[in-house]
């Protein structure tokens, strides 16, 4: 690995460490939350305070334009060259832009709250609850700004921060109001107000940082700023709105097919999916600035850092994702009690997304975004929304919830070997196929353990969780060196690179020495 990219992966992993410890956080602090808002609004309140949600998260989508995305992209190509002014000038100018538009938005989603609740969910009584959630839409353009503007600074732990009083000032309010005898509508009062105080958080920090930067006579053009960003972000925009309608579509087929409770339980088992998207997510966001700071290398830098992002990344999620299946009954029986007996059968097919990982689910949209080819991630998107389109009622009418799940599994693979398949052609992407198959197979073997636990021993299920959790990864850690699934150089160059990596090397460190000793078993 060359020192360019060393730098890159240290970087990454730097970002990714925040992101991670700041996504677990807040996820873990938002989880608390939905769980205390589902049991005291019951699975019937729970499905309509998802539903009165719907719209205004869609509509945040189009106040988006994909700025956000073009954002961490920009400000990590100028912040790499030194050209720090333009830096302040495209924040500025795109705020303007998205908190007009934001302001646009909640305006249409105010005015029309009625219509879209009878005619979208056929549910009228929703509308002044779709109202009270259309109020976030104004404060969620300038949170993302925000923490987009960390993340292509290499400032993640201020992203970190903002995520977590963003979860924390919800999680309060949500409760407070809810025990106060508001019910869902200051469930919803308590969404909006996260929100506001993350939004004030960023301002504060980020308006310093601006000033820093914003020190040059030659200032930057707004006509410039939105050409260069309308290139890169309208196709991106358009796949953002694809995926973003996709919830709302599932949410209309499932209203239509399926009960309200039956919803609740569907979107109980989703809320488990942000175990993994406190790894997954992070991960994803940390390799857009790794790519764009890739922009101008050579075809063999991007190929060879490419091939390195995914066998980690796989490394991490495939383990992460068998474990959550195995345990899925356990997990949802722990936190949701026995009122939600569907969610863990949804939970388990819900995962299978995620295995996907291999093929390059997780890092192809950074690739392409990454290296501005967001035409691309666009074709993506296209086609993952096609099938899903398709798909989604013909299944659910048949299956109902497992259905519709299944559909959007087919949906995703579809876009993604598209994905796959116009990255081995035009960059010449390469995988690692051999160590990627090991990984499954890896991940898989340890599971019999939990899965026996789980069965054989009388104990609560708190402590089936915990022990057999712990047992599945530590046979996973074994495994990974004494199969060379990681080679003895690898594990040492992770080693060099957290190292640098202040807070990260006290996590890893230990379990990274001890993979070294089994490496050098191997040698002898």
């Amino acid at each position: 690995m060359g020192d360019e990219l060393a730098k890159i992966t240290a970087d990454s992993a730097k970002g990714s460490f925040f992101l991670i410890s700041g996504t677990a956080m807040s996820t873990v602090i938002l989880a608390i939350t939905s769980i205390i808002v589902a049991r005291f609004l019951g699975p019937e309140l729970y499905g309509q305070y998802n539903l009165s949600l719907v719209i205004p998260n869609l509509l945040f989508l189009i106040a988006d334009l994909g700025i956000s995305q073009g954002i961490i992209k920009f400000t990590a190509n100028f912040n790499l060259r030194a050209e720090t002014n333009r830096i302040a000038g495209i924040v500025k100018n795109l705020l303007m832009v998205k908190a007009l538009i934001g302001a646009a938005i909640f305006l249409v989603n105010y005015v029309f709250a009625d219509v879209f609740a009878s005619f979208f969910f056929q549910r009228p009584e929703l509308a002044p609850y779709i109202r009270i959630g259309s109020t976030a839409v104004l404060f969620q353009v300038m949170y993302t700004t925000a923490i987009s503007l960390f993340v292509g600074l290499d400032k993640t732990q201020y992203n970190a921060l903002a995520t977590n009083i963003q979860s924390i000032a919800k999680g309060i309010f949500s409760v407070l109001l809810i025990v106060l005898g508001f019910g869902l509508a200051g469930a919803l009062a308590g969404h909006v107000i996260g929100y506001v105080a993350a939004t004030v958080f960023g301002i504060l920090v980020f308006i310093p940082i601006i000033r820093k930067r914003d020190n040059s006579i030659e200032k930057s053009s707004t006509v410039g700023d939105l050409k260069l960003m309308i290139s890169y972000s309208v196709p991106l925009y358009i796949a953002i709105l694809l995926a973003g309608f996709a919830p709302f579509y599932q949410s209309v087929v499932l209203a239509v097919f399926t009960t309200d409770v039956a919803i609740g339980n569907y979107r109980a088992a989703a809320n488990f999916l942000a175990l993994l998207a406190i790894i997954s997510g992070p991960i994803t966001t940390a390799l857009l600035p790794a790519f764009s700071k890739l922009d101008s290398s050579p075809k063999q830098k991007i190929k060879a850092f490419f091939k390195l992002a995914n066998k980690y990344t796989a490394l991490i999620i495939v383990p992460a994702t068998i474990l959550i299946m195995t345990l899925s009954e356990e997990i949802v029986q722990a936190v949701y009690g026995s009122t939600y007996t569907l969610a863990s059968a949804f939970l388990t097919t819900f995962c299978l997304t995620y295995l996907l990982v291999g093929i390059g689910y997780l890092t192809l949209p950074s690739l392409y975004n990454g290296l501005g080819d967001t035409k691309t991630t666009l074709k993506m998107g296209m086609v993952t929304f096609g099938v899903l389109l398709i798909l989604s009622p013909l299944l659910t009418k048949f299956f109902s919830v497992q259905g519709l799940i299944i559909a959007a599994i087919a949906a995703t693979a579809a876009g993604t070997t598209y994905g796959t398949i116009l990255a081995r052609k035009k960059l010449q992407i390469e995988f690692a196929g051999t160590a990627i198959l090991k990984i499954y197979v890896l991940s898989a073997v340890p599971s019999i353990v939990p899965f026996l636990i789980v069965r054989l021993l009388p104990i609560s299920v708190f402590f089936k969780i915990i022990i057999g959790g712990s047992m599945y990864m530590f046979v996973y850690l074994t495994l990974i060196p004494l199969t060379k699934t990681m080679t003895k150089p690898e594990v040492q160059k992770a080693i060099e690179i957290v190292q640098r990596i202040r807070f990260l090397k006290l996590l890893l460190i230990p379990i990274l020495k001890y993979q070294q000793k089994l490496s050098n078993t191997q040698q002898i």
